[in-house]
């Protein structure tokens, strides 16, 4: 077992903590905690891994605080639960078959069109509007929750501001979205989580202290995001969604 050095280890709970803080409410933490993990010096595979492991303890907490504020609808997200599960376990298991980088361009293009109807819908989002699963509704729950479970089992970037703004489509307001999102992704989490420990890709040294700094990171975003409601969140979604944009066009031109 390698020495690992109390220096480094206080630099990922930071990164993990801030990254938490984030990725609790509209996802999008990875782009604080991978790069961070990668400073250790492991194999990309296991950061992915151990990046995982952290991730599934944040999105847990958050997942829990949002039930505990009444900001989750309890009867929707649990039969969406394992179809988001389920789309990302063979997510993971697709991308041992074929690799993922195609989606690039096309994520690009959709992160622009999520952030752009966002931007423009002033008043979307202040408010639920949300009355209940009409047939058509049931049948988008039912896509959106396989196929977006799917994607990040698959190749992941964006899953969290997909999830938020498929529940604002629903008629959610920011922080009801923000609440549900985070259920499925904790579904997609513990099916990508499985698939990484089952291949050994997983460093516990780091990913357990992370997971840890990500459990209170996670404890304090939803809980900013509770009191502060929309005004906060959508600004935040905005941000985050446009970080990520900058990211995947970065990571296609280099």
């Amino acid at each position: 077992m390698e020495q690992v050095s109390v220096e480094m280890l206080l630099f990922i709970m930071a990164a993990g903590f801030l990254a938490s803080f984030i990725d609790s409410v509209v996802g999008g933490g990875g782009l604080i905690s991978i790069p961070a993990l990668l400073l250790t010096g492991l194999p990309s595979t296991v950061v992915l891994g151990t990046n995982k492991l952290a991730s599934t303890m944040s999105s847990c907490t958050s997942t829990l605080s949002f039930i505990r504020s009444g900001k989750v609808n309890i009867k929707l997200v649990a039969w969406l639960f394992p179809l988001s599960l389920v789309g990302s376990a063979l997510g993971a298991y697709t991308v041992t078959k074929i690799p993922p980088e195609f989606l690039k361009p096309l994520v690009i293009i959709l992160l622009i069109l999520v952030s752009i109807y966002t931007l423009f819908k002033k008043n979307w989002g202040t408010e639920s509007t949300y009355k209940g699963l009409t047939k058509g509704l049931a049948l988008f729950a039912i896509i959106t929750a396989f196929v977006i479970g799917f994607y990040d089992g698959f190749f992941g970037p964006g899953t969290g501001s997909f999830l938020l703004f498929s529940f604002l489509l629903m008629g959610f307001d920011f922080v009801g979205a923000a609440g549900n999102s985070k259920v499925l992704n904790f579904a997609s989490n513990i099916a990508g989580l499985v698939t990484f420990m089952v291949l050994g890709s997983v460093n516990y040294q780091y990913g357990i202290p992370m997971g840890l700094a990500m459990i209170a990171g996670a404890l304090v975003g939803t809980q900013v995001a509770i009191r502060k409601g929309a005004a906060y969140v959508k600004p935040l979604f905005i941000s985050i969604t446009a970080l990520l944009i900058g990211k995947q066009i970065w990571d296609m031109l280099h």
